[in-house]
């Protein structure tokens, strides 16, 4: 019985973390520009739904051309003769999705922007849970510190703004309801993306988000086509980068890296937008939120030394 070599055993360890850093770096980059999007919703000529079903339609002619070298084959999965449960998984992701954009842009309309970016974001605890419950994964307490952190970091972000009280009750629901679409998404975009393709995956996502998006609009009475130029752009720019460009990063991110360490990364998307808002939108940026940003990615640097390949009951 022969024996691996102990060089092709260290050439494999040094390429499967070659792969993890730049799954890492996809993620933060997805991050990043979904950090566009609360600009571009905030000037968006249309009202919540309408922008978001734009955001996910205009995204597919930029998906589909990236599909370009596939020669047609990425509107097949990896596998023949699906099942209707395998079906249903398919559309898991974009069902989230669209949850996730109709209840955060709601959001904001019945509390503060401050408010629903925190409920918002507390997706990774959401995840977290769900690994464990569900999938019977275990972290270290170095992982689950880091959690701890970057969320306590996300609340000092957002904390000079944030305005508890019964008049933004429904707001803060609904945002706390986006974690939950949004933690529902990360989860499924994980588990399927070790089965198809990433491609094949965001076209999908982005098809299925557009049909429940697109009558939610109709029927909320909301209008569908922006009056100027620059109504467009915007749309456009919401789509192309934060939904083509972000989502599939993450989605690459995904594919590679754990879901919980994941959503704990994604925490520098409200960090990203605090910076955003101030160079494009001439927010000033306050002492907290600068230590909240800090604390956001020492929280992240805590959950990657912390994590571990994820153990299950099996």
């Amino acid at each position: 019985m022969t024996q691996a070599s102990p060089a092709l055993d260290g050439a494999a360890e040094r390429d499967a973390e070659r792969a993890a850093r730049l799954a890492f770096v996809a993620l933060i980059a997805g991050a990043l520009a979904i950090s566009f999007s609360p600009i571009f919703v905030r000037v968006s000529e249309l009202e919540p739904t309408a922008t978001a079903f734009w955001r996910v339609f205009l995204a597919l002619p930029l998906l589909i051309v990236w599909t370009g070298g596939q020669r047609g084959r990425v509107f097949l999965p990896r596998r023949e003769g699906l099942r209707v449960r395998e079906l249903c998984l398919l559309a898991l992701p974009g069902v989230a999705f669209a949850g996730d954009l109709f209840f955060w842009h709601w959001s904001i309309q019945f509390t503060s922007v401050a408010n629903s970016t925190l409920f918002a974001n507390l997706a990774p605890i959401f995840v977290v849970l769900a690994a464990w419950l569900l999938f019977g994964q275990r972290f270290s307490r170095l992982f689950l510190a880091g959690l701890a952190t970057a969320v306590a970091g996300a609340a000092l972000l957002v904390g000079g703004s944030l305005s508890l009280g019964w008049s933004h009750l429904l707001g803060d629901g609904m945002a706390t309801i986006t974690a939950l679409f949004y933690a529902a998404y990360i989860l499924a975009i994980g588990h399927l993306s070790r089965r198809y393709s990433t491609r094949y995956l965001m076209i999908v996502s982005a098809i299925v988000s557009s049909l429940i998006l697109l009558p939610a609009a109709i029927l909320a009475g909301e209008s569908l086509i922006p009056q100027t130029v620059r109504g467009w752009l915007i749309l456009l720019g919401l789509a192309w980068i934060s939904q083509a460009a972000g989502q599939t990063l993450i989605a690459l991110g995904l594919a590679r890296l754990p879901a919980a360490f994941s959503s704990i990364s994604l925490l520098i998307q409200p960090v990203g937008a605090a910076l955003l808002a101030w160079l494009l939108l001439a927010e000033g940026l306050s002492l907290h939120q600068i230590v909240g940003g800090l604390v956001v990615l020492y929280g992240i640097f805590l959950a990657r030394r912390g994590s571990r390949p994820a153990r299950s009951r099996d």
